[in-house]
């Protein structure tokens, strides 16, 4: 596992549907040792801090497996790293192996697992494609945020190395299919999402409403010994 591309930008100014946006879904690859601060990297920020940015959200990576994809889906497009708006364009780890909590040291950072990706109408701006965010979701190809638990610097080519489990972890694909399937939800895997104490509360709120939902109806279901699913629309998800 490792860091193919360090990309970061500052918020910019656009025209949409003729009233200004700032967005900072703008980033491009820079080359050297970048620090890495409890919010953000160097010379990165977010335009709204309202749904964007945070300590649960200072670095958000994308797996440059899922390129390819994209390639395919949008033929003719320049997709250089950080199209997607990832400070990292990351090698060797992908959702179903990214887990909430799962700690890592990259140069001499560490970072946590907090949530996936789920993209806005800004993701749709940078790709002039007002379909782009649901496409993106319906992928779930989302990548993921971390939190910054010890400050450092990183750089290109720097090592993935995982320092800790989360004994309660859920993978990252199992936190997008929970968001997703809400017609036949496993309960038995919304509570272990929820003793995951990395989880946002957000995230939190969400599927303790979905327990709710699904209990009122009498439709919740429990899979004893199965929380590993394959997806043939997405990549694989425990």
């Amino acid at each position: 596992m490792k860091v193919l591309s360090v990309n970061v930008g500052l918020p910019r100014k656009i025209v949409l549907d003729g009233r200004p946006v700032s967005t900072g879904i703008y980033k491009a690859p820079v080359d050297g040792r970048v620090k890495v601060g409890k919010l953000n990297l160097a010379r990165d920020a977010q335009a709204d801090l309202s749904v964007h940015g945070g300590p649960n959200k200072a670095v958000y990576a994308y797996p440059s497996e899922h390129y390819a994809y994209w390639q395919r889906e949008l033929p003719g497009m320049e997709l250089p790293w950080g199209a997607f708006g990832e400070n990292l364009t990351i090698a060797g780890l992908l959702e179903d192996e990214a887990r909430i909590g799962d700690c890592f040291r990259i140069g001499t950072a560490v970072l946590m697992i907090t949530q996936p990706r789920l993209p806005c109408y800004k993701l749709g701006i940078r790709f002039s494609r007002s379909d782009m965010p649901d496409r993106f979701l319906a992928s779930r190809r989302t990548g993921f945020y971390l939190a910054v638990v010890e400050e450092g610097e990183l750089g290109q080519g720097d090592a993935i190395e995982r320092i800790s489990r989360d004994p309660n972890g859920i993978s990252v694909a199992a936190v997008v299919r929970l968001h997703l399937e809400r017609d036949h939800q496993d309960i038995r895997l919304l509570e272990r999402a929820l003793r995951s104490a990395a989880l946002p509360s957000g995230w939190r709120k969400r599927f303790q409403r979905y327990i709710e939902e699904q209990q009122e109806v009498g439709k919740g279901q429990r899979f004893p010994g199965h929380e590993t699913r394959q997806n043939r629309s997405g990549p694989h998800e425990t």
